[in-house]
């Protein structure tokens, strides 16, 4: 019986030691493998075969001279026509190797991670430093992955985010300006222009890197101005940084409106004398008084003019630029200016939304497309000062203002109640002489046409 159970324990203990030998190795998937790598503290991603450039070394080299460096595939462009171009990385810095020779075959093995040997030249192209004209050849080695370099900070010192050039990067809190396709519509390039703070930069989702299926692809399409959002890409470089974005995380999308609220379509839809009910931002109010105040508001699809809201002093107070609000009230109009009368609010928490100025100077003089825009914040562009007067023939009442574009005329207004005779505004119109060339921003205010409330006067 002692025998019989020796011969157990013996048998149970090789098979325990089986077992361990074929954790994680066999024909396991590269997920086992990578996940193995990760946890092997003898592997180097910095090691360089004999002969292969630093990334010092690489940086140091001049154009048009040959290269020679070894680093891990991050991602590709599509394979094409016995070529591929490939995004690489070491821990020292990054790589863009342009239109690589690869046959179709290789292309399948250049996974994330895999190490690869490229000899070509070094070339510049609008700022983007790259290797053309490359050969390559598998290195056999453990896989090396970057992790995104956070460089928001540096967006702003070009000099400094230069530096890291093609890496796998990212950058928070940025905000959408806009986004337009290549060719117009879905199934090209994406141009993706987003701020920090007042500076625009220009993104772009590339093609051949995030197709059209891809659910980066699908969530930038759906991107609306204002939206906040967090990126990461390869910092590619075209006159400027020109971020290829392979992730995007929506943090905030101002389009999102609560539950029985109107969109801006239903809203445009609605009767006159309906009863209507919209969410949308404050963009800048006339003076309080008498427990009413008069609201400019804003969200993407379109702008309300929000006449003489019941609203209590201390409530005025808190409705600052970007605030968001849910209104109820009546759909009015006068003179062809469409409104909201009758109205109560209620603040809705939410970050804030301001909206940038739409360039309406092409459609002033055709009033079916601009009255479109009607209470947006808009901006004209190169017109001429024509007649400059006061409401009551002095300062301290609203400012007329007459401009001209080519031979027609068309009359703005400074409002008083939105930007006071103490505002650089009133004081820089007051100031204007006939013929003084401007560009002039405000709301698209209507009475009886075109009656732009000026909030802001750029003499040129």
């Amino acid at each position: 019986m002692k025998k019989f159970l020796a011969l157990m324990m013996c048998l149970i203990l090789a098979l325990s030691f089986v077992a361990c030998a074929n954790t994680g190795n066999g024909e396991g998937s590269d997920t086992d493998s990578q996940t193995q790598n990760e946890n092997n503290n003898d592997f180097d991603a910095s090691v360089k075969s004999e002969g292969v450039m630093t990334y010092a070394e690489y940086e140091a080299a001049a154009i048009d001279t040959e290269v020679v460096i070894e680093a891990f595939v991050q991602a590709h462009q599509s394979w094409w026509d016995n070529k591929v171009t490939v995004y690489a990385q070491d821990p020292d810095g990054a790589y863009f190797i342009y239109e690589m020779e690869c046959s179709e075959e290789d292309a399948a093995r250049l996974t994330a991670g895999t190490k690869i040997k490229v000899t070509g030249t070094k070339g510049e192209w609008a700022g983007e430093i790259e290797i053309m004209d490359a050969t390559f050849e598998f290195v056999e080695s453990d896989k090396w992955i970057a992790e995104a370099t956070d460089v928001t900070s540096l967006l702003s010192n070009e000099t400094e985010l230069i530096k890291h050039q093609n890496k796998l990067v990212s950058f928070k809190d940025l905000e959408v300006v806009s986004v337009e396709y290549k060719n117009g519509e879905p199934g090209d390039d994406i141009y993706v222009t987003v701020a920090q703070g007042d500076t625009e930069y220009s993104f772009c989702v590339e093609i051949y890197l995030t197709g059209a299926e891809t659910e980066v692809y699908k969530t930038v399409g759906t991107l609306v101005p204002g939206a906040k959002i967090d990126v990461e890409g390869f910092l590619y470089w075209y006159e400027g940084v020109n971020t290829h974005i392979t992730g995007v995380t929506v943090k905030f999308d101002p389009t999102v409106k609560s539950e029985g609220v109107m969109t801006y379509a239903e809203y445009m839809a609605a009767e006159k004398d309906a009863e209507v009910v919209i969410e949308a931002y404050v963009q800048a109010h006339q003076s309080w008084w008498d427990n009413k105040i008069t609201v400019y508001a804003q969200d993407p699809d379109g702008a309300y003019f929000l006449y003489e809201m019941e609203c209590s002093e201390e409530d005025a107070a808190k409705l600052t630029a970007g605030t968001k609000i849910k209104v109820t009230g009546y759909k009015g109009e006068w003179a062809g200016e469409i409104e909201i009368m009758d109205a109560t609010f209620e603040f809705v928490e939410s970050d804030k939304w301001i909206a940038r100025a739409f360039d309406a100077t092409e459609l002033l003089a055709n009033e079916a497309e601009l009255v479109k825009h009607q209470n947006e914040l808009v901006c004209f562009k190169d017109l001429e000062i024509a007649k400059i007067e006061y409401k009551n023939g002095e300062p301290g009442d609203d400012i007329y203002v007459t401009v001209k574009q080519g031979e027609a005329t068309y009359s703005f207004c400074v409002e008083i109640y939105l930007t006071g005779a103490d505002t650089d505004v009133y004081k820089t119109v007051g100031e204007l002489q006939v013929g003084d060339k401007v560009d002039i921003e405000g709301f698209l205010y209507w009475y009886e046409g075109v009656n732009t409330h000026i909030t802001a006067v750029t003499k040129k």
